[in-house]
């Protein structure tokens, strides 16, 4: 790593603590414990992920859609300054951009072609709620944001009569596009992270 690399490393650590430490004693940090939180694209299993991250905040860096944020303390110490993606506020737009610059392996590299994504990446798997959903209403009404919002159409994600959406969880990479989309408060679907679905 670099000189200047380490150095604004540290520098980013220090800030997102102090951010943190100043946030919590204001009352302003966000909870985040129970929330569904997904970890990037290419993640480890948790525990190597929290061993080998080593919070250099390069993935947030290049991250196009600006989806991935970074834990403060409210998290817990084991889990500060390591990144997240809040699905409902912004989801991953898949470009696997954040797995090539992870200098330590805690997001194992993945290639952008769509099959290899599909293939390889599981941040977790969205989950319908037709009771909520406005597509399987009685009357129905048509809908469809999450399918027009799923990089997969047709493979992750299809939809039937008025738009009625089925999520195909052997392909559904939890990018959480959909939920992002879905117009529903609270929304009809959410993606629950890996382990937890």
């Amino acid at each position: 790593m670099s000189p200047d690399l380490s150095r604004r490393t540290l520098l980013g650590a220090a800030l997102t603590l102090a951010g943190a430490v100043g946030g919590r004693a204001m009352g302003m940090v966000s909870k985040v414990r129970g929330k569904r939180l997904l970890r990037p694209p290419g993640a480890v299993g948790e525990q190597e992920f929290l061993s080998r991250c080593i919070r250099c905040f390069q993935c947030g860096e290049v991250c196009p859609n600006g989806c991935i944020e970074f834990h403060g303390l409210d998290a817990g110490l084991a889990e500060v300054a390591t990144p997240y993606i809040h699905a409902r506020t912004r989801g991953c737009v898949a470009c696997m951009k954040c797995t090539q610059v992870c200098p330590t392996g805690a997001l194992q590299p993945v290639e952008s072609d769509p099959d290899t994504v599909m293939a390889t990446v599981k941040m977790g798997v969205a989950r319908l709620n037709k009771d909520m959903c406005y597509s399987y209403a009685d009357p129905p009404r048509t809908c469809g944001v999450c399918y027009r919002a799923c990089p997969f159409p047709g493979k992750a994600m299809s939809i039937g009569l008025f738009e009625q959406p089925t999520v195909h969880a052997d392909h559904c990479i939890g990018c959480g596009l959909c939920e992002q989309a879905c117009i529903h408060l609270p929304q009809a679907i959410a993606v629950i992270p890996v382990g937890r679905a």
